[in-house]
C-alpha cells in the first residue's frame, strides 16, 4: 500500500522542519490502513515500532511517499515495513523507515487470530 502526505506549516517544529511526532503518526496510520485493508475482519492495535531514526530534516511543502509492505504474519499479529521518501528530492533514499507491528483484538481487548 502506498500513500502520500504534503508537509504543511502546521506540521513543522520550532526549527522549521517536520515534527517527528507528526511523521510517526502518519506512519502508524498508513500501516494501520494497510493492515486493515488486507485483513478487514480484524480490529488492529499498534503494539510497536522498531528503530526510530530520522535521517534528515524535511521542510514545508515536501511531498512524502509512505510505502507499506507486509513482512510477517503471525497467529494474532502482523508486521509491516514502512519506508518514507521525499517524492521530488530523493525518491529512492528513505528519510525514515521502520517496522510497525499490530495485534488483532476483540471488543474486550483480547488477542484474536488474524
Amino acid at each position: 500500500m502506498e500513500t502520500h502526505r504534503l508537509v504543511l506549516p502546521g506540521d513543522l517544529n520550532h526549527y522549521g522542519s517536520l515534527f517527528g511526532g507528526r511523521l510517526l503518526a502518519w506512519v502508524d496510520e498508513a500501516a494501520w490502513i494497510a493492515a486493515s485493508s488486507e485483513f478487514p475482519h480484524c480490529q488492529f492495535v499498534t503494539i510497536g515500532m522498531d528503530r526510530i531514526e530520522f535521517r534528515h530534516a524535511v521542510g514545508d511543502g515536501t511531498i512524502l511517499r509512505i510505502h507499506c509492505e507486509r513482512t510477517k504474519r503471525g497467529r494474532t499479529s502482523v508486521t509491516y515495513k514502512v519506508e518514507v521518501t521525499d517524492v521530488k528530492n530523493a525518491p529512492t533514499v528513505p528519510i525514515f523507515q521502520t517496522n510497525v507491528t499490530f495485534v488483532s483484538v476483540n471488543d474486550q481487548g483480547v488477542k484474536t487470530e488474524v
